[in-house]
């Protein structure tokens, strides 16, 4: 990205702020993005407005199946929300830039924390399909991210510490949720992959060996840029499917969806007693 890329960002940015701005009045602190089968945490939200993607300049599409493509306004746990039903994935072709442009916008919008959840396969044998993890720490095997080329020092700094991406004190908040409503949530290691295909046997060993106990092909992209403006983060993953490679089955997105809506009350649960407690 050369130094004129990081003034055309910036128009960019403000032209799709200004839209979003003329949409709604609401300049909420809370930033959720909800991921694949999750986008129903939507139906506990009082909308107050919503904008379709398209409609704003600038921003990509989702082109996933299950993602609607919305920005959300409203309240979720007491608290003034905005929530991307949909994100933007490496693999559909977009870039990191792309990707991460609607944290860079909404976050001039007023966003200072973000709930980012995700599907992905469970590694960890203790794990089972239609659980929930709260994200620890994170290994990022996509190949990119969006803070490579000249950094635009307005958002961040160049060399951004990474050493607690999942804020802490959001963790203990969220482990303490759990065990007052009786919800099981593992902790551990999130790793993004580009994907779009699933892995095959050695490639999960060598992640679980690498110290990961999920895999998936998102989120990280977006914790990066939050964490380079500042922000506070809280990450909540569904295990979708069972990646254990003795015993590997194949599975299909019917399936996915299927343990993502198993997993989504849990989830769902856990983020409004969060937000209710901030």
């Amino acid at each position: 990205m050369a130094l004129d890329s990081i003034e055309l960002f910036r128009e960019k940015r403000d032209e799709a702020l200004e839209f979003i701005q003329s949409q709604t009045n609401l300049r909420p602190n809370y930033m959720l993005i909800l991921g694949t089968g999750l986008g129903q945490l939507a139906d506990e939200m009082d909308i107050v407005d919503q904008v379709s993607y398209d409609q704003i300049p600038h921003f990509p599409v989702s082109t996933v199946e299950s993602h609607a493509g919305k920005l959300l306004f409203g309240t979720l746990g007491g608290k003034e929300v905005v929530a991307m039903q949909g994100r933007f994935h490496f693999y559909e072709g977009y870039t990191m830039q792309q990707i991460v442009f609607p944290i860079r916008v909404l976050k001039e919008n007023g966003a200072d924390t973000l709930f980012v959840s995700n599907a992905c396969g469970g590694m960890n044998p203790q794990y089972r399909s239609g659980e929930i993890m709260l994200i620890s720490d994170h290994i990022n095997l996509l190949g990119d991210n969006p803070l490579i080329g000249p950094n635009d020092d307005e958002l961040g700094p160049r060399f951004p510490d990474m050493s607690d991406p999942y804020t802490e004190r959001l963790r203990e908040i969220a482990k303490n949720v759990a065990l007052e409503e009786s919800i099981p949530m593992h902790q551990g290691v999130y790793v993004a992959v580009s994907g779009p295909m699933l892995e095959t046997k050695a490639e999960y060993r060598f992640l679980r060996l690498i110290g990961a106990d999920v895999v998936g092909m998102s989120t990280i992209p977006e914790v990066i840029s939050a964490v380079h403006m500042g922000m506070d983060v809280l990450g909540i993953s569904a295990i979708t499917d069972e990646c254990f490679p003795d015993a590997l089955e194949p599975v299909n997105i019917e399936d996915i969806l299927e343990a993502a809506s198993m997993a989504e009350p849990k989830m769902t649960k856990v983020i409004i007693r969060v937000l209710e407690k901030l």
